[in-house]
């Protein structure tokens, strides 16, 4: 059987990536639309969350730790009352409480009282790993562990609407943030509960989903090359 011969395309593509997919196989997609031998995505997003993944293609993938530790900027929206064993509405439902008496001013205070520097405990459905099984591999089987809080940093978080028990707001963090940790952790500070109801990624430092790719541009190839950064853009 003859070799397989790849491409030698080289740099970062831009994906808005959909919901229902994990992020590796999104980043898999673009190795097969690209034809190259390696392929490698810079920061997760859960199965449930759409927006900005940003994907090194061939020997830009040595680049990876450059983009991994940039800021963040998130939309999304958290659910009052319901409280998840994944801290998403994927998750099964572990209590409801009632959130009828927690008002606008409320929802404030507590956001609020999230921004600076936190401390917040990784979700057990998340890569993380613990004594090299991946913390999501675990929770899967109903094992929890003790997970060692870490600090991230809400740089602002702009409360957009708040009806129906739903928090709409725009967050802008460092890496390293797990929004559905912050979602519990004011659902707990309101004490009600909450759960991520959406997610969608927009900004990664200087990079914007407004720019990205969207999936079914992958099916075309002249549209990827045209999107495609080369890696000496990237030095």
């Amino acid at each position: 059987m003859p070799e397989r011969v790849y491409n030698d395309f080289s740099g970062m593509l831009l994906l808005d990536k959909p919901a229902g997919i994990t992020s590796f196989k999104a980043a898999h997609a673009v190795k097969k639309c690209l034809n190259v031998k390696k392929t490698g995505h810079c920061g997760t997003l859960d199965p449930l969350a759409t927006g900005l993944l940003l994907v090194l293609a061939g020997s830009s993938t040595k680049l990876q730790d450059r983009f991994m530790k940039k800021d963040k900027v998130y939309r999304s929206s958290f659910l009052l009352g319901t409280e998840t064993d994944s801290g998403d509405l994927d998750g099964k439902i572990i209590q409801k409480k009632d959130f009828s008496h927690i008002g606008v001013e409320d929802v404030k205070k507590a956001i609020k009282n999230f921004e600076g520097e936190i401390l917040q405990i990784p979700p057990m459905f998340s890569a993380l790993k613990h004594k090299g099984k991946k913390l999501y591999e675990l929770a899967r089987k109903g094992i929890e562990v003790e997970r060692t809080p870490r600090k991230a940093v809400i740089k602002n978080a702009e409360l957009l609407s708040y009806e129906n028990g739903i928090i709409d707001l725009r967050i802008e963090c460092s890496s390293g943030t797990y929004i559905r940790t912050l979602a519990k952790d004011i659902g707990d500070y309101l004490g009600c509960g909450a759960a991520v109801n959406s997610l969608r990624r927009e900004k990664i430092g200087n990079f914007d989903v407004k720019d990205a790719l969207k999936f079914d541009d992958l099916r075309d190839m002249e549209i990827v090359k045209s999107k495609l950064i080369k890696k000496e853009d990237l030095l």
